[in-house]
């Protein structure tokens, strides 16, 4: 297991890149569910700096799980917010402008764009990953193809 989160300045793609083998270290071998989130929530939170960065587990209803950030909304339906979409959609929704999102909740007014991410066992959405930022326009298709890969390890 890595002890300590090694990451270089440079461009969006090329932390990435060093990041996910780092991930891949860290939940490879440790089978429990929760722990992995944690780590992989802060090493996120760490490496980009990002506003909130965490999970939200599928129990019939979104439900906050390990996150690193301000306070947050602690329950989503199914389909609500940017969240209950890619929960619903079973898809990566990227939202450059939370304002302009239809049902957007906002957990924190300071939240400006957002990406969230589905974990999938077994056929089925469990989690999913949700990342804030602070400045508008900042999630990609960069981040959706780094954060699809790094669910996948879970």
């Amino acid at each position: 297991m890595a002890e300590e989160l090694k990451i270089k300045a440079g461009s969006k793609e090329e932390k990435y890149r060093e990041l996910v083998p780092q991930v891949k270290a860290v939940v490879e071998g440790e089978s429990d569910l929760i722990a992995n989130m944690a780590n992989v929530a802060s090493m996120l939170h760490e490496t980009f700096g990002f506003w909130w960065t965490g999970f939200y587990r599928v129990m019939g209803e979104l439900v906050l799980g390990p996150f690193q950030g301000p306070l947050a909304c602690t329950r989503i339906p199914k389909g609500k917010g940017v969240c209950g979409t890619a929960w619903e959609r079973g898809e990566t929704v990227i939202v450059p402008d939370v304002d302009a999102f239809p049902g957007h909740i906002a957990c924190s007014s300071l939240s400006r764009s957002e990406i969230v991410v589905p974990v999938w066992k077994e056929g089925e959405v469990v989690a999913v990953l949700d990342i804030d930022s602070k400045e508008l326009g900042t999630f990609d298709e960069v981040d959706k193809r780094y954060l699809e890969e790094v669910v996948k390890m879970l």
